[in-house]
């Protein structure tokens, strides 16, 4: 059975959020548990919780989430296959199923990169699509990471993604050579992004 708990000291709990820490350590008197209750930690402007650095995610602002996080957001998955669209406009891109995850804003990222295995290992800088490819007519969102000076064969590799900047909403062209050129803009903005860390 519970033997301990540990919230923070804003912890609510029941129908309408009515029960309170101190109504839980009574609880937990009563019932042999013991709670701590853990202090509120401040970060950037503001109070750091779970909502604030959902919202953070939520608005495309990676950078408020990881000063709360104290790292940057990380997406991590196995390299999958995919349709080599990417590949085919010059932008050959790693791909990682998103399912089950709950998603950031959907959009193109200034991104770090760490291939977690086999003989790439190591760290990388690159830009992001995460999204539906609305310019392909999907609606299963999914990662694609261009990776900066990179040429190799990342299928069945452990990925880390790591959020740095928000660099626009996800877009649909009227055509391949408005995508390559925005692609290109995309890569410049991001390659800045990054070699500034």
């Amino acid at each position: 059975g519970l033997r301990h708990l540990v919230v923070g000291a804003d912890f609510c709990f029941g129908k309408g959020r009515a029960g309170t820490v101190e109504d839980l350590q009574h609880f937990g008197a009563e019932m042999g548990f013991g709670v701590t209750v853990a202090p509120l930690i401040e970060a950037g402007e503001g109070q750091v919780s779970s909502t604030s650095i959902r919202s953070a995610l939520a608005e495309g602002r990676p950078r408020d989430a990881a000063t709360q996080l104290g790292h940057w957001h990380r997406i991590e998955g196995i390299v999958i296959g995919g349709e080599q669209r990417g590949r085919e406009l010059g932008y050959p891109t790693a791909n990682m199923s998103l399912e089950g995850l709950h998603l950031p804003k959907l959009g193109v990222y200034a991104v770090l990169v760490d291939v977690l295995d086999g003989p790439f290992q190591g760290s990388y800088r690159g830009a992001t699509s995460l999204g539906v490819r609305p310019m392909f007519g999907e609606n299963t969102p999914n990662l694609e990471t261009f990776i900066f000076d990179f040429s190799g064969d990342l299928y069945g590799s452990n990925l880390s993604v790591a959020l740095v900047d928000f660099l626009r909403p996800e877009l649909k062209f009227d055509g391949l050579e408005a995508l390559i050129e925005q692609m290109q803009r995309d890569c410049d903005q991001a390659r800045k992004i990054v070699a500034a860390l």
